[in-house]
């Protein structure tokens, strides 16, 4: 059967605008208690059935006068009360806690870690976490007066600055007869990297330093090519991996550094333009590529952009500066 358009269908989009403004009433925060006011339940499925056989016997209990049937019905029907009574005090008194989630590459799902808390000196089962909307449900127990953890994953879209999507928590708890849930709209954001290049092409070559005095030309700053004998205390950074390793194929233990006073005289800038590339994401993707391997072999490198320029440097907090840089651009 064909999907009636929006046009056509005006239910639909009531339903969506209804559920757009029930949710946009939610408050963002990134500690979430529950209580009686953002917990609620109704029957599931299995549930309404339940409901329709306890009628019936109702009904065959009071045509043919059965005792027994009395008996049953009602020793069912208090058994469903009661398992609703249980399934709505799983969750109310529970807190969620959402921990600030770390920046990931494009293409990688963003995982996110809640942390439920319960100061009931009974445990909590069967409780279930997921991105609103989703089928990937995370499932947990509580125990008494303490804590749990899990992991929620969703994957964006694009690269950038990304509010957390909201989040559902629900069980069902004890008998499955009802499903007790609670929406959640989180306040913290997930940074999402340009997804880096592979493979990923050479560096590209270093620019004159500003106060150097040689003029030697430098090739591309993955494959250096002023090197000398290493010597003693010479930093694992500087040591041409790629020499030691053909060195270590030919039977020979002779190990090669880089030559650093060659390198002081040329700065490795990375630019949209020394890509090559035409298409904006490409640039950036190739551009991640080459401040992941920069880093990886301990360079000093600066970035420019459109409006931002990021002085030479090395280390994590440069690798972080620089990749933040190309997120937001």
């Amino acid at each position: 059967m064909a999907i009636l358009p929006e046009a056509l269908n005006p239910l639909a989009a009531m339903r969506r605008r209804l559920a757009r403004w029930w949710q946009a009433r939610l408050p963002l925060t990134d500690t979430w208690t529950l209580t009686q006011r953002n917990v609620y339940i109704l029957p599931t499925g299995p549930g309404w059935m339940l409901a329709l056989t306890l009628l019936v016997l109702l009904v065959a209990s009071i045509n043919y006068q059965l005792n027994l049937g009395y008996v049953l019905t009602f020793l069912l029907a208090g058994s469903a009360v009661v398992g609703m009574h249980i399934c709505h005090g799983t969750l109310r008194g529970l807190t969620l806690h959402l921990q600030a989630p770390e920046p990931h590459f494009l293409g990688q799902s963003a995982v996110l870690d809640v942390q439920l808390s319960s100061e009931r000196r009974t445990p909590r089962f069967g409780i279930a976490l997921a991105v609103h909307g989703s089928s990937q449900w995370a499932w947990t127990d509580v125990p008494a007066q303490g804590s749990a953890k899990v992991q929620i994953a969703f994957a964006p879209s694009h690269r950038g600055l990304h509010p957390i999507p909201m989040l559902t928590a629900e069980t069902r708890f004890p008998l499955g007869t009802f499903r007790v849930w609670t929406l959640w709209r989180p306040a913290a954001q997930v940074l999402v990297y340009p997804a880096p290049e592979a493979p990923a092409p050479p560096l590209p070559a270093g620019e004159p330093h500003a106060s150097g005095t040689g003029s030697t030309h430098s090739q591309g700053m993955g494959d250096f090519e002023g090197v000398r004998a290493y010597r003693r205390g010479d930093p694992l950074q500087l040591v041409v991996w790629k020499k030691a390793a053909q060195a270590l194929a030919s039977g020979s233990d002779a190990l090669v550094s880089r030559d650093s006073l060659q390198m002081q005289r040329h700065e490795l800038w990375l630019a949209p333009e020394r890509t090559g590339l035409a298409d904006p994401e490409a640039r950036l993707s190739r551009l991640t590529a080459w401040v992941l391997q920069a880093d990886r072999l301990g360079l000093d490198y600066g970035l420019r952009l459109p409006g931002l320029e990021i002085a030479p440097g090395s280390g994590a907090g440069q690798r972080q500066r620089c990749l933040q840089a190309l997120a937001l651009c």
